[in-house]
């Protein structure tokens, strides 16, 4: 009964909102980082001029983050639209035309909601959507994070209170019949996991979630809990009665503060309400979830390093056994999972194992979440069932490649992860698939790179991050990842001997054995897979000190075509920030090699219509420059 007076409350609230003209803006940090804050300024401002009472609610992300900022207005028996890239320059027009009007500035419109005779596309039928199957991103982008009510009106915390007429062991039966494998990186069964901590001896137990996010390209457990923190929540309050918690900690790092004010005002509405605390809706359960800030390192995703951290110990992680559920957090029992993890357990609980077991392969159930970055259409996130083809989410949900650029690789996994070939475009993506390619699904962060990347500066891209971030505790790791590092630093100056090729190999499989976490485990994964695909990229910087892609500044150099030259401009001169490039007016100009700092930034400004500056490699294949009188070749 409880819970009836408080859903009614908010389904109430829901729909009066619903009734009434409103407008919805993406505030999430990547609508922030667009200008989605000016934008909600620009809508009060022109309201109040106006003279309207129009409620404007910040709200999460809907995965579009090339949209943003995103503006969704809603109006009674008319369509609701979504509006992208707004700026405070449209919001007059949105607010004369729309709201107060009757013309929906289609011109500015991404789509509807609702379908009529009108050519404006329809949300749910966009190519990224029909390829999508959205559970734990339904409502992000379009409730209010800081409202519980909307929460709850869309069906939150009714997993809560059908968890708490279950007995907890009937709850860890569920979780195991799902298949819910973890989604942190490492794939471990959830079930299996709540199961050891129920069982194990000790009191208090502590229920933990990880948004320790350090990957690279990675910021989906950023959005969902920018999005819809409740969601994460009551997944941890139902694990906590399932394994016998009373106190659980949500570890998120201090880089993300709206994530962090988001979750603590959730907290104290969940408090305010009885959803969480004391004697939970009546149930004679109590479970209390602070925040615990990390400091950012990225070894601090590991669970017993992250534990270390929590207890303010220095962030290394420690042998198991014993593992985390029998001697964690202040060496009593505790559950750590990830936040899309906890975030799937409403579902699982209110919908039932049947329609989460119906979606995936047959190793791994239901969605995976993704984070899309790199050079592709439409960055942003994505939740794509399990199993899905690599070449549907660049493709159909990420829109292609940026300027119909080749496809190259796809980075999975973050720097844990490895590159996946276009050769392998066709695989599904599933914990063991990924694997079996040499990769891992990771935390769900994706890099796409296209034909003007290289495959050698990647995986030394990859291997100096996970360097710099070892904790240093084991030597593998510590001197390992050193040495890979200095090899790859060799390869991509031209220095090194194809012997070396060898040596990463054995290297790399020995850091891989000889590490005590996974971050050692995990980190040559993407220096073998590129030597297992890109074999002839590493053989062209070896052998022909040549690097195929342009990236190598020590194996590319910038010439100036003397025929293409148009003696009168001076742009590179101008912008050059070494002095490299010389010639007067009426004069060739060319780039002393020996200055040259391989920036770039003289091809950039070069008028299109000359295109005179050219990136080649190796410099030993210039063509001569033929000195006329009155031309320049100082610097030759």
């Amino acid at each position: 009964m409880i819970f009836e007076e408080i859903r009614k409350r908010a389904v109430d609230q829901w729909e009066a909102l619903r009734n009434e003209t409103h407008i919805l803006v993406g505030a999430a940090t990547c609508g922030r980082a667009a200008g989605a804050l000016d934008v909600i300024d620009a809508f009060k401002n022109e309201c109040s001029r106006q003279g309207l009472d129009v409620p404007i609610i910040p709200v999460g992300c809907i995965g579009l983050c090339y949209a943003e900022p995103l503006v969704i207005i809603s109006k009674p028996e008319s369509l609701r639209i979504a509006y992208h890239n707004i700026t405070q320059d449209f919001v007059p027009r949105l607010v004369e035309g729309y709201i107060m009007g009757d013309d929906p500035c289609l011109e500015l419109a991404l789509g509807t909601f609702e379908t009529d005779d009108r050519e404006v596309p329809y949300i749910p039928e966009l190519p990224r959507f029909e390829h999508e199957l959205r559970i734990i991103l339904r409502r992000g982008g379009y409730i209010d994070p800081e409202n519980i009510h909307h929460y709850i009106a869309n069906g939150g915390y009714g997993s809560l209170e059908k968890a708490l007429r279950m007995a907890p062991e009937q709850i860890i039966e569920e979780i195991k019949k799902s298949g819910l494998r973890g989604r942190g990186g490492a794939g471990f069964h959830t079930g299996l996991k709540w199961e050891s901590c129920h069982h194990a001896n000790g009191t208090p137990k502590y229920v933990v979630c990880n948004a320790d996010e350090g990957d690279p390209g990675a910021f989906m457990d950023r959005i969902i809990l920018e999005s819809d923190p409740h969601e994460v929540i009551e997944g941890m309050i139902i694990a906590g009665y399932a394994v016998g918690a009373q106190k659980g900690y949500i570890y998120v790092r201090a880089e993300y503060p709206l994530a962090i004010d988001r979750i603590r005002n959730a907290l104290r509405q969940g408090e305010e309400i009885g959803i969480l605390g004391e004697n939970i809706l009546g149930s004679g359960f109590c479970f209390h979830i602070g925040i615990a800030e990390g400091a950012g390192a990225f070894v601090s995703g590991e669970a017993t390093a992250l534990v270390a951290a929590m207890e303010g110990r220095r962030s290394e992680p420690r042998l198991r056994p014993p593992r985390l559920a029998e001697a964690g957090l202040w060496g009593l029992p505790t559950l750590l999972n990830n936040v899309k993890t906890f975030a799937y357990v409403p579902f699982i609980i209110g919908s039932g194992i049947d329609e989460f077991t119906s979606i995936g392969t047959e190793k791994s159930k239901g969605t995976a979440v993704f984070t899309l970055a790199g050079k592709i259409q439409s960055p942003g996130l994505a939740e794509v069932p399990m199993g899905t083809t690599l070449r549907s989410v660049v493709y159909d949900i990420a829109g292609g490649m940026l300027n119909e650029k080749q496809f190259k690789a796809v980075q999975i996994g973050g720097p844990s992860g490895g590159c996946i070939p276009e050769s392998l475009l066709d695989i599904p993506i599933d914990f063991d698939s990924l694997r079996e390619a040499g990769s891992m699904m990771g935390s769900g962060g994706m890099i796409f790179m296209d034909e003007n990347d290289c495959a050698v500066d990647t995986a030394r891209f990859f291997l100096d991050f996970t360097a710099k971030e070892s904790c240093g505790k084991c030597t593998m790791c510590r001197m390992g990842t050193l040495q890979l590092l200095s090899i790859l630093d060799d390869i991509t100056t031209g220095k090194a001997k194809m012997e070396d090729l060898e040596l990463l190999r054995q290297l790399s499989e020995d850091i891989k054995m000889g590490s005590l976490c996974g971050l050692g485990r995990s980190a040559p994964n993407p220096v073998l897979t590129t030597l297992r695909y890109f074999a002839d990229e590493y053989r062209a910087h070896i052998l022909e000190k040549r690097c195929p892609a342009l990236v190598c500044k020590d194996l590319i150099a910038y010439y100036i075509l003397p025929e293409k030259c148009d003696r009168a401009c001076e742009h590179c001169i101008l912008v050059c920030p070494t002095e490299a490039i010389k010639g007067g007016k009426g004069e060739i100009k060319v780039i002393n090699q020996e200055k040259c700092s391989k920036c770039g930034t003289c091809l950039e400004v070069c008028p299109p219509q000359y295109c005179a500056i050219i990136k080649i490699s190796p410099i030993c294949n210039l063509p001569p420059i033929t000195i006329e009188k009155g031309d320049s070749a100082e610097g030759g």
